[in-house]
């Protein structure tokens, strides 16, 4: 499979769908990944660390949704987005369809097949990794990364050290 991961384009959005490590899992299980360039720069990944862990890196997001057939995003597809979604992809992200009809129709029309991160019954990615003690990671986050958002972030990025997947 080849797993895409583009830019995230919302406003004051730092977070990336996969960080480098998560790419050396894809790739150590056969998959492909291809990931836009600059996407881990608000999580301090450069396009190098993309490259070192085995991603191809493409110049645009055109490219990673031409080329791939599972993208894993972060935040909702934007209406730039819905348009490159098509039949027989999936898309992984966070969706909150309910205040956003909008968005429903557009991934609808697209084709897509998207599942969102916040109704997946199974997604340890969610819950904080019991390993850590109290907000010792969020004020990790904070003080490393200087950014409103940036322990949400690292919360999701330190989950695969807790959990494997079965």
């Amino acid at each position: 499979m080849r797993v895409g991961c583009p830019k995230e384009i919302k406003n004051h959005e730092y977070r990336v769908g996969l960080t480098p490590g998560a790419v050396r899992e894809y790739i150590a299980h056969g998959h492909e990944v291809i990931v836009q360039s600059g996407a881990g720069i608000g999580i301090g990944a450069d396009d190098g660390a993309y490259q070192a862990a085995g991603a191809k890196v493409v110049k645009t997001a055109e490219e990673v949704f031409q080329q791939a057939d599972m993208i894993v995003k972060v935040k909702e597809p934007q209406p730039s987005e819905w348009a490159q979604l098509r039949e027989g992809q999936l898309l992984y992200t966070y969706l909150h369809l309910a205040p956003d009809p909008e968005q429903t129709k557009g991934l609808l029309a697209s084709g897509v097949t998207a599942i969102a991160y916040e109704t997946a019954a199974a997604c340890r990615c969610l819950r904080r990794c019991p390993k850590l003690p109290g907000g010792w990671l969020y004020r990790l986050a904070r003080r490393r990364f200087k950014k409103p958002m940036a322990a949400a972030a690292f919360y999701l990025v330190a989950s695969p050290v807790c959990y494997q997947a079965k």
